[in-house]
Order: C-alpha cells, then sequence, then structure tokens
C-alpha cells in the first residue's frame, strides 16, 4: 500500500472520530438551545426546568419573619428565588450554606433569595436556629408549616428542597427539584442572565 493512502486513512479515521465527538458533545448539551436560562442547566443546576416558565406565583399566605402573614406577591418587583426546604431533609440542609452565599453575592433591590420552612410547627424553633447556624443569619426566616402547605401545594413542589425563581412580574421563569450548589459559576451566571 503506497504510504500516501496510509496517511490519508489515518486522516479520514481522525476526522471521522472528531465528527463522532463532535456530535455527541452537541446531542448531550445545553449549548443548542437558544433560551439563555436553559443554556446555564449545566453542571450543579443541569435539573433546571424552564418547562413551567409564565406560571404566576401563589397567593397563598405564610409566615414572615415578624411572624406576620405574607404572599410571595409582596416580593414583586425584583427576581426572586424561593426555595422551600426542611431541617429534617438532608439535601435541604446541605444546599442552604450555598444559597445564603448567593444572596450574599447577588441580594440587591432587584433580586432575593427566600427560603420557606416546611417544617412541622412543634419544631419551628429548631428550624429558626438551624437556618441561622446553616446561613449565619444571611437569610430570614419564613415558615409554611403542614397545615399550611397551600403555598407549596400551588407552587407545584413534588419534593425537597425545591426552589423556584420568579421575575419581577411574579412569573415562574424556571425551576430545580432537588439539591443545587447556588454559590456556583453556573448559578452566578443565571441570576446575571435573569436580572440583566
Amino acid at each position: 500500500m503506497p504510504r500516501i493512502a496510509k496517511y490519508a486513512i489515518v486522516l479520514m479515521l481522525a476526522g471521522l472520530v472528531v465528527a463522532v465527538s463532535f456530535a455527541l458533545l452537541s446531542a448531550t448539551s445545553k449549548g443548542g438551545s437558544k433560551d439563555p436560562v436553559e443554556k446555564l442547566a449545566t453542571g450543579t443546576l443541569a435539573k433546571l426546568d424552564v418547562s413551567q416558565r409564565g406560571e404566576g406565583m401563589s397567593d397563598a399566605t405564610f409566615e414572615g419573619p415578624d411572624g406576620t402573614e405574607a404572599t410571595l406577591a409582596d416580593f414583586k418587583g425584583k427576581v426572586t428565588l424561593v426555595n422551600f426546604w426542611a431541617t429534617w431533609c438532608g439535601p435541604c440542609e446541605r444546599e442552604m450554606p450555598s444559597l445564603a452565599a448567593l444572596e450574599s453575592a447577588k441580594g440587591s433591590d432587584n433580586f432575593q433569595v427566600i427560603a420557606i420552612s416546611v417544617d412541622a410547627t412543634e419544631d419551628k424553633d429548631y428550624a429558626i436556629q438551624r437556618l441561622q447556624e446553616l446561613t449565619g443569619g444571611v437569610l430570614d426566616f419564613y415558615f409554611a408549616p403542614p397545615e399550611n402547605w397551600d403555598v407549596v401545594y400551588d407552587a407545584g413542589a413534588r419534593g425537597f428542597p425545591t426552589t423556584i425563581i420568579y421575575d419581577a412580574n411574579g412569573e415562574e421563569i424556571a425551576r430545580l427539584s432537588g439539591e443545587a450548589q447556588w454559590d456556583s459559576y453556573e448559578a452566578a451566571a443565571l441570576i446575571d442572565t435573569i436580572t440583566d
């Protein structure tokens, strides 16, 4: 076999490997999406779901930090990341420090993290203590015990933690069911994309 034919075969095989690799990477990444939020569903935010985009906030009440009634509508006018969590939920507790870090880094007049505890009424004091320990006091304590889970049901939370991001008009942008690293590059880029 002539020497040039050997080189041609090697080059064709190398080209085939590159083409197959590119096709596989394109098929498994979000890079082909035109949606800037969906493009950021990578790494720790790979489970980010935009399928309910445009759904409105619940008008159900829950308890605010000062013990008075609050609703999600109280936060209209800014992008709001709402996290439903509980002390009995290991993934909830693991991600809480990263939510506090996100609030510290990105919290402003345009963005706020709201952590709503879904613990039982008899566990409220412990939940307040845990939130303080896990976040260093960065996040305020909001409370929706099981007898007041309308806000949880209306939001469509199917488990905990569930995090839903609403735009300034109170419409859902995206949600993530399960644990995430909210102090990651992807999370910071997501909030920057939404608030810009």
